[in-house]
């Protein structure tokens, strides 16, 4: 064998992981990926973990239209407006979300409507008591036929709220008659899907408590909508990349699954030490070929 055939074929082997880097980064490279600044595990003061994310290509493409993180604030979206998340309690996948129209004890206002799309990844939970307040006389929920109001130990409720001062804000005096005020415990009997829509209810706000706290006091009760996520998204790819350190996300192009790691700001390479490591083939597919040149050369090599 010639020296000089033997020295370009040391070359070139020396230059094949190399090149498995390059054609790993022009892989990534051909997608657009968000950058680490871009995804957090943090939303003012709020955890976010997976299936949630912070920013679009962060968390899992179904929730990431419902919530996102907006100035430091976790925002939940629905079909009648926005509203802050309060918190989110992973181990029993729930998270409460706040109406600023919302009344409470000690601020109670005109409200708009609220819904939950039944498409969506959200339920409601057992524990929230919706209250519909300053509700006229030919209001249907009032219809007997119905039975859509509690009126055992919903008139508490109720009286309860009824005592607060803030209920000078929705045109009724401290203490007013119950008359006009109707507990329930969901909105399923409430119009199709998980609706409110108080103007056809002829109401003018409501509320949603969902924990009593000291039920003597209503300034002590929590006011929110508790909602229940889907958490079978949870995948053992997803497990895997923050078992690593890595962030779970998925691609803005066809929303397939990506690992966003820690040390990536600014780089469209994998996870090699740098940035994205992405599932599904193209790893093995990088491996593969840098074998089928370690193989060819070595046939050239014999050959020459």
């Amino acid at each position: 064998m010639s020296p000089l055939p033997a020295a370009l074929f040391i070359s070139i082997l020396f230059l094949l992981p190399q090149l498995h880097k390059v054609c790993a980064a022009s892989h990534a490279a051909g997608r657009t990926i968000p950058t680490l600044g871009t995804c957090n595990n943090t939303c003012g003061t709020i955890p976010v973990m997976f299936p949630f994310g912070t920013g679009f290509g962060c968390g899992h493409p179904y929730f990431a239209r419902y919530v996102k993180c907006n100035a430091g604030t976790l925002q939940f979206s629905t079909g009648t407006g926005i509203y802050t998340v309060s918190s989110i309690d992973y181990p029993t996948s729930t998270i409460v979300v706040a109406d600023p129209f919302m009344s409470t004890c000690s601020s109670m206002q005109n409200s708009g409507s609220f819904s939950l799309d039944r498409t969506s990844p959200f339920t409601l939970t057992g524990s929230n008591i919706f209250v519909l307040l300053g509700c006229s006389s030919t209001s249907p929920v009032f219809d007997p036929s119905e039975d859509l109001c509690d009126t055992g130990s919903g008139s508490r409720v109720c009286s309860g709220l009824y005592s607060c001062k803030g209920v000078t804000g929705i045109g009724l005096p401290q203490n007013a008659p119950t008359s006009t005020c109707c507990v329930y415990d969901s909105l399923m009997g409430i119009g199709s899907g998980y609706s409110l829509d108080l103007p056809k209810l002829q109401c003018s706000s409501y509320t949603s408590i969902y924990e009593f706290g000291d039920e003597e006091d209503p300034m002590k009760w929590k006011f929110g909508i508790s909602l229940l996520y889907n958490d079978s998204y949870y995948t053992p790819a997803c497990k895997d990349c923050e078992t690593n350190g890595g962030l779970c996300g998925f691609s803005v192009l066809d929303e397939s699954f990506s690992c966003i790691c820690r040390d990536g700001v600014n780089t469209t390479t994998n996870c090699f030490g740098h940035g994205y490591t992405w599932s599904g083939a193209w790893e093995p597919k990088i491996q593969t070929k840098t074998s089928i040149g370690v193989f060819l050369l070595w046939w050239i090599y014999l050959l020459v």
